[in-house]
């Protein structure tokens, strides 16, 4: 079994880059109120996955009282969830690729309860959703109702092809290292890290990189398309014998002449496997929490943006219309006397320079117009040029 406990071999499919902006938020979404959803995913969901769910049943549920019996689907196999009370609240946490459901009845609810907690594994397609109760998806396993009044939700658990699973009892699966997002500090000390370095002789690393990164038992959190971008950032072949590329780990000490500030810059430009391990998740993670934000800023304009329709536009004329048409009409004793040549009404206009007739006038100079033969000469007598 490649993945570990818990994982099954066919979770090594359908690895995703993750710079694939379609896949960037496929969980961590939120809407409105009445329909807040996790869309279903392109790839698998893995640590950063399961954290952003959590959240998502953290922000959704925060203010909801829930009430009544937890149903399942009949087509499900997983068990029943012996659970029923007037009122109760529901919370949730994450560790590796496991979810873990806290249902609490509020004081006085009946019958008297105590608290239950289910641990869930979300397969290849598991997600949380929060819909109308009249509105269920048609892959919802387990449904828990929200109490009246107000408006009918579900919280419903989708797993449209079946192989998430949940347990009662609320604990996390024995075998399961520490979180490499979670707990990262136990992940980096020991005994995780250290018990990686320190377990090189198990079978488990003389299986490629690509393989033994699936292990849940040291890299809890670490599936497919986190393992595909250690390795590229790492430029590290998938196919390399798992043992060699960490035994060089073990090799790797700061020198000693470097300030604790210059050790902390090396590791920030240069991580290592095991560092990327916490810090791939991590920015998986923050971009989820940026698409939420904006999903939800699209679902729930501010006070600022809920104005009134604009008014139509105004058919009157502008104000320099307005200005002009109410201005007085200037007399002639008002209107200011021809300072110009072109003001006398009198005198001849000169012609615009420019193209006229398809010739172009010569700036400054014009060709005197021949007289026609039936027009008088205009100079007197005996001074014409003969």
């Amino acid at each position: 079994m490649v993945g570990g406990p818990g994982e099954s071999g066919s979770e090594c499919r359908g690895e995703a880059p993750l710079n694939d902006p379609g896949q960037r938020d496929s969980r961590g979404q939120g809407g409105d109120e009445k329909s807040q959803t996790l869309p279903p995913s392109l790839r698998m969901p893995e640590g950063p996955e399961l954290h952003l769910a959590s959240q998502f049943v953290n922000d959704a549920c925060r203010t909801l009282v829930f009430g009544g019996c937890v149903e399942k689907s009949s087509v499900s196999r997983n068990p029943e969830v012996p659970f029923e009370s007037s009122a109760y609240r529901i919370s949730a946490s994450a560790r590796g690729k496991e979810l873990r459901l806290t249902l609490s009845p509020l004081p006085g609810a009946q019958p008297p309860q105590e608290p239950l907690a289910l641990v869930f594994r979300f397969g290849m397609s598991g997600s949380f959703q929060l819909v109308p109760r009249e509105e269920l998806p048609r892959h919802a396993h387990l449904r828990f109702y929200t109490a009246p009044p107000g408006p009918q939700l579900a919280l419903c658990f989708v797993d449209i092809r079946r192989f998430g699973h949940w347990d009662l009892g609320g604990k996390w699966q024995p075998g399961r290292g520490p979180c490499v997002l979670q707990e990262y500090e136990q992940f980096r000390l020991c005994p995780s890290r250290e018990n990686v370095l320190r377990n090189l002789s198990d079978k488990a690393f003389d299986r490629p990189i690509c393989e033994a990164l699936l292990d849940q038992r040291f890299f809890n959190g670490i599936g497919n398309y986190l393992r595909a971008e250690i390795l590229y950032r790492l430029k590290i072949p998938p196919f390399e014998k798992a043992r060699s590329v960490l035994e060089a780990l073990q090799q790797r000490r700061p020198s000693p002449e470097l300030t604790l500030s210059q050790r902390i810059k090396a590791k920030l430009q240069n991580p290592d496997l095991l560092e990327l391990c916490h810090s791939v998740p991590k920015e998986v993670v923050q971009l989820g929490r940026k698409s939420r934000k904006k999903k939800s800023k699209a679902t729930r304009p501010s006070p600022e943006d809920r104005v009134e329709d604009p008014p139509p536009p105004s058919k009157a004329p502008s104000r320099a219309r307005r200005a002009k048409r109410d201005l007085p009409e200037r007399t002639a004793t008002q209107r200011p006397e021809a300072t110009s040549f072109q003001q006398d009404p009198e005198a001849p206009k000169i012609p615009k320079k420019g193209r006229r007739k398809g010739r172009q006038a010569a700036s400054g100079q014009h060709r005197p117009r021949k007289a026609k033969a039936d027009t008088p000469s205009l100079e007197p007598e005996g001074t014409s040029a003969s």
